[in-house]
Order: C-alpha cells, then sequence, then structure tokens
C-alpha cells in the first residue's frame, strides 16, 4: 500500500494510481494467469467436442482414431507444440527483467480495506451471478438429470468407480514419488542442476495432454510394445502432466522444515536417513497428502490421455461420463458426475484444512 500512497500524495487520482502504479505490480499475475489459461484451452478437448468446435486437440484426436497415429496427428502435434512454445516465449518476453519487489527491508503492513459503500450492492450481485452461473447452473442440470429414473440404471458404477480409484491413485503415488527427489535437490541443494532438473519437470507438463499421449504412443509402439494400452503407460502420462502439482506442494512443504532440525537428529546417533525418517518426513505429511490430493484429483479427472492409453475395456468415471454425454445421454452421465463430484470433496478438504494451518502456522 505504500507505493499507492506515494502516488496519491504526489497529486495522483485513484484511477491514474491504478493504471500507473497498482497495474504494473500485476503484470506477473496477469501474465502467468494468461498462460495458464492459454495452455489450457490450447490442450482442451472435451468442451470442444461437445460443442462441435473444431481445435487443434479436436482434430488430433479425430485423425488418431481414424487413422491410428498416423502422420497428420503427429503433424498437427508438432504445430500444437509449437503454439505452446510461442506462449512460453511470449510470456517470458512481455515479463522482462523488472524488479517487482522492494531493495531494501521496508516497513511491510497489511493493506488497509476500503470499504465501498452503495457500491457493495452491485459488486455482490455481480458476484453472485457468477457464481450462479459457474455452480448454479450445472448444479440444477445435474440434479435434474440424477432425478430421472433411467439415471441410475447402468450397472458398472462400481466396476467404474474402482477402476478409477486404481487408476488415480497409482498416478497420484507415482507422481509423488517421482517429484520428490526434484523438490529435495531443489530446496536442500540449490543450484545450476537443480534449476534444470526442476525447469524440465514444468517444461514437459506444459505440454498439451494430447501431445503427451501421441508420445508415449510411439515410443510404446516402436520400443516397448508390450506396454502400449497398459496401466503403465497410463500412470506415465498422469505423472508428465500432473508432476507440477505434486512438485509444488512437496517444495513448499520441505521449505518448511528446517535443516537444523536433521542436524540435531544426527547429532543425538540418527543416522542420514533415519534422521529424514523419524524428523522430516513426519513435518512434511501434510504435504504429502496435499500432493497426492492434488494428483488424484486430476488423474481421476483426466480424459484425453484415458482415451487414448487406457486398455480396452477400462472404463473411469471420465470416460464413462464423455461417453454418455457425447451421445446426449444426459441422465445416465449424471451418477458419474456425482461420483467425480464426490471424490473431489476429500481432496478440497484435505487442502483447504493444509492451507489453513499454514495460515495459523
Amino acid at each position: 500500500p505504500a507505493l499507492e500512497e506515494s502516488a496519491r500524495a504526489l497529486g495522483h487520482g485513484p484511477v491514474r494510481t491504478f493504471l500507473r502504479v497498482t497495474l504494473p505490480q500485476l503484470r506477473i499475475a496477469i501474465l502467468g494467469g494468461g498462460l495458464v489459461v492459454g495452455l489450457h484451452l490450447l490442450a482442451e478437448y472435451g468442451a470442444f467436442a461437445l460443442l462441435r468446435f473444431d481445435t487443434f486437440t479436436t482434430a488430433i484426436v479425430s485423425q488418431f482414431q481414424s487413422t491410428f497415429a498416423g502422420p497428420a496427428a503427429n503433424a498437427l502435434g508438432v504445430v500444437l507444440a509449437l503454439l505452446c512454445l510461442v506462449l512460453l516465449v511470449g510470456e517470458a518476453s512481455a515479463r522482462g527483467s523488472a524488479r517487482y519487489a522492494r531493495i531494501g527491508r521496508g516497513a511491510p503492513r497489511p493493506a488497509v480495506p476500503h470499504r465501498l459503500g452503495w457500491r457493495a450492492v452491485p459488486v455482490a450481485l455481480a458476484l453472485t451471478l457468477v457464481l450462479a452461473l459457474a455452480v448454479g447452473v450445472p448444479g440444477v442440470s445435474l440434479v435434474r438429470w440424477a432425478l430421472r429414473p433411467e439415471a441410475w440404471a447402468a450397472g458398472d458404477l462400481l466396476s467404474t468407480l474402482g477402476q478409477t480409484l486404481m487408476l488415480s491413485a497409482g498416478g497420484a503415488i507415482a507422481a509423488t514419488v517421482i517429484a520428490l527427489p526434484g523438490a529435495w535437490l531443489a530446496v536442500r541443494y540449490p543450484g545450476r542442476m537443480s534449476r534444470v532438473i526442476e525447469g524440465a519437470m514444468y517444461l514437459a507438463s506444459s505440454l498439451p495432454t494430447i501431445i503427451v499421449a501421441l508420445a508415449l504412443v510411439t515410443v510404446t509402439l516402436r520400443v516397448l510394445p508390450a506396454v502400449y494400452q497398459t496401466p503403465v503407460t497410463v500412470i506415465s502420462a498422469y505423472v508428465i502432466v500432473f508432476l507440477p502439482r505434486a512438485l509444488v506442494s512437496l517444495r513448499t512443504g520441505l521449505a518448511q522444515v528446517p535443516r537444523g532440525l536433521e542436524e540435531a537428529a544426527r547429532s543425538l546417533g540418527r543416522s542420514s536417513l533415519g534422521a529424514k525418517l523419524t524428523v522430516t518426513a513426519p513435518l512434511m505429511l501434510s504435504s504429502f497428502g496435499a500432493a497426492l490430493a492434488l494428483t488424484g484429483l486430476g488423474c481421476a479427472n483426466e480424459l484425453t490421455a484415458t482415451l487414448l492409453l487406457a486398455p480396452a475395456g477400462t472404463s473411469t468415471l471420465a470416460t464413462q461420463f464423455w461417453s454418455a454425454t457425447i451421445n446426449a445421454d444426459f441422465a445416465s452421465a449424471a451418477p458419474y458426475a456425482i461420483l467425480l463430484i464426490a471424490l473431489s470433496v476429500p481432496s478440497v478438504a484435505l487442502l483447504l484444512a493444509d492451507a489453513r494451518r499454514k495460515k495459523t502456522a
């Protein structure tokens, strides 16, 4: 707030202060948010396919299903990857090298909230409208579909739920285990090598899921044909796509564990591994839980990689929901959507509890 107060003291009005002071400070967040949204839209398949809107991703899936990983699908995949690279380079160039933090220690203090007065009413109405459109409309439609007699006639709900839990749990555990060494290097041994490894993990996940799936199809068919269309291939795709979710959670938790605790344990006779298992690991339990929750939730909702890589006869909640909605059988799709939402509740509760714990720590 000090920068804004200084600008106001120098004669700038509220609008000019926002444009000249506040908005430039939000540059990184705005560019980063735009990058995330842009990459997601380039990789999105299900929504565009339902709307009959042609994109690179829908064209790649159509080519793959008709020609079985033909040259056209691979060529479109290269173009899509280049578009993602353009977004990444553009965001880095627009971000620049300007400083966005104060050089000195300064006197940090929380911003003072301003009362909106009569303007609070239209702001509240606008936010309520957004919430109603984002949650209310889908929720009401889902309830209407679920109340139809034929909605729960499908007899494969339990088996579909079991296969979803198996694949998502495998992907979550594998991603968390693989992310742990990267998080450990980034926090305990920062340097050029750790930055390269961490950057490679983030870079791989920035590729659209369809590109990752096509790459795994090509590699498995040419190098390991016995692995093609097995749970190993699906879980490998989950790991590549959702690895940063586990990495961020583990890195945050590890950074909050003082290294001195391990050193104290070793001075008391513990081995290096024993100190990590008895001191560091218990203090990171909430971070492990957050990593598993984030990656598991993403794996359960993943559609594109599951459609292309899952073994024949495999059905997950996401694929069954997709199959029903693509045929406009919304009543049959409702139970799968409800189960997906139910699966997300424990994960979201765990994440909220972890955030609340960090806030009060």
